[in-house]
């Protein structure tokens, strides 16, 4: 049998450059932004994105798209 994904939610997260550490690795924190539809289009998410990011103090690192599903099987 087949399974289909269902999205059921989905959300955007920043991954901004925070600082760095003492090795001169990089520190990361993530802004997260509910309540996307999950039938909005990939570049849809990723513009809002990149404007939020324009808005924010520190460096981007990456949007981030997270989707949430339940697996069903087809008959």
């Amino acid at each position: 049998m087949a399974v289909k994904a269902n999205p059921l939610s989905s959300r955007l997260q920043l991954r901004l450059i925070t600082g760095q550490d003492d090795k001169g690795n990089p520190i990361y924190r993530s802004r997260s932004f509910s309540n996307v539809k999950p039938a909005a289009a990939d570049q849809s998410v990723y513009n809002v994105g990149d404007a939020l990011a324009g808005l924010q103090q520190h460096e981007l690192d990456q949007i981030r798209r997270i989707v949430e599903s339940v697996l069903v099987e087809e008959d």
